[in-house]
């Protein structure tokens, strides 16, 4: 029997497996897609953003009602921690000027690379195209293989790191939810997180703007405000600003039915300054050249502003609703398109080394369980945090069952 079965291949279970296999436990990886990782990869498309460098306070002011869950994670392993990790890798990192921390080579693939290396050396097993199935009564985990066919696959100790709901043709489907509501454990409704969302866009907007970025603006809802850039998209809305507010978006939606927020398009003027400016001659102008060389509104913004009505006539009332142009938002994108998802496994499912209440020997950790962050590298941080945890709750748990490794 092996000592370790995880179940995902994704960074808090390849995480768990370089710390236990480095201590001398057996273990075995299952991943249900041909390779590994796969979401972890495309993360890095863009840029890895692996954490961030501001101070531990402010880091965990962004994990909103899961603060007190994810402090002691973050403490034990903190973003100084992970990049220490990466230093080890032979994976140098540096600070963007917006404060995130990237590896030298701003891709993910090398990293991988470099980490399936060493836990090869570590003689973790990886099968892929095993897809996991359940539990069988006698509580090993059941897996079937490419071929079809279902195997038992007996562990000293389960780790769960299935992901949450989002790009499940990554390898996150959550197929596991039933299988755990069948052992009594509750599992909060998984939903879409860093997300775009549905606008009902007049034709005009779609046809001649869908695509288009707002640059420079800040969008506001319920007195939270965030500065940034967003995309105008034929559906809706999407970009780094309204995943900063995507858990107040959904949430408002959720209780209302629908959510306006506003958005400012010169979030460094004032309303007074914008009138002053506004109240300049026009000449000959058109209203829409005026504004262009004025305020500097670009076509793009110009069509938000007139997406809410006609424009006004009296100038402290245009100057006033470039300031806050309303935007209502229905729904949120399919979660299947989401960066994350919230949701999972109730926190109090889990106890503090992340191992199941009811079901001694299995532990969870990533997505799987009920939290949310935003962009910004608060995301993977995390999920190593819990890797790192749930590494360590099950090292000390095999050890009460029997002295060390087998």
């Amino acid at each position: 029997m092996i000592d370790v079965l995880i179940l995902g291949a994704g960074p808090s279970g390849l995480f768990a497996a370089d710390k236990l296999s480095a201590e001398g436990f057996s273990v075995t990886v299952i991943e249900s897609m041909p390779s590994p990782a796969r979401k972890f990869l495309m993360a890095g498309r863009g840029g890895l953003n692996l954490t961030h460098s501001e101070d531990l306070t402010a880091f965990l002011g962004r994990y909103s009602e899961a603060t007190g869950f994810i402090e002691p994670l973050l403490r034990e392993f903190s973003p100084e921690d992970l990049l220490s990790w990466c230093h080890e890798l032979g994976q140098e990192t540096f600070v963007g000027t917006s404060g995130r921390v990237f590896p030298k080579s701003m891709k993910s693939s090398p990293l991988l690379r470099a980490w399936l290396r060493r836990l090869e050396q570590n003689k973790v097993r990886l099968l892929t195209r095993h897809r996991f199935m359940g539990f069988s009564e006698a509580g090993s985990a059941q897996v079937r293989t490419d071929a079809g066919e279902d195997i038992d696959m007996p562990a000293r100790a389960v780790l769960l790191g299935l992901g949450g709901a989002s790009w499940p043709k990554l390898g996150s489907d959550a197929s596991w939810v039933p299988t755990l509501e069948a052992k009594d454990i509750q599992v909060t409704r998984l939903q879409p997180a860093n997300c775009g969302f549905l606008v009902p866009w007049s034709a005009f907007i779609k046809e001649r703007y869908a695509g288009s970025p707002l640059k420079h603006i800040a969008i506001s809802l319920n007195g939270r405000s965030i500065q940034g850039e967003a995309v105008l998209s034929e559906k809706g809305l999407e970009g780094g600003a309204v995943y900063a507010l995507s858990a107040d978006i959904r949430e408002t939606i959720n209780r209302e039915g629908s959510a306006e927020l506003t958005i400012d398009l010169r979030p460094t003027a004032t309303v007074d300054e914008l009138h002053q400016k506004l109240s300049r001659p026009r000449g000959k102008q058109s209203i829409s050249t005026f504004l262009r060389k004025t305020l500097k509104l670009k076509p793009v913004k110009q069509a938000l502003l007139r997406e809410a009505g006609p424009l006004p006539q009296d100038l402290l009332e245009l100057a006033a609703r470039i300031k806050s142009v309303p935007v209502k938002c229905e729904a949120p994108y399919s979660i299947d398109r989401a960066i994350s998802t919230a949701g999972g496994i109730a926190l109090d499912e889990v106890d503090e080394s992340l191992m199941l209440k009811k079901m001694p020997g299995v532990f969870a950790a990533g997505e799987m369980l009920d939290w949310e962050a935003p962009t910004g590298g608060y995301l993977l941080q995390a999920c190593f945090a819990m890797g790192d945890k749930a590494a360590s709750g099950i090292s000390a748990y095999l050890r009460e069952q029997k002295d060390g490794p087998e």
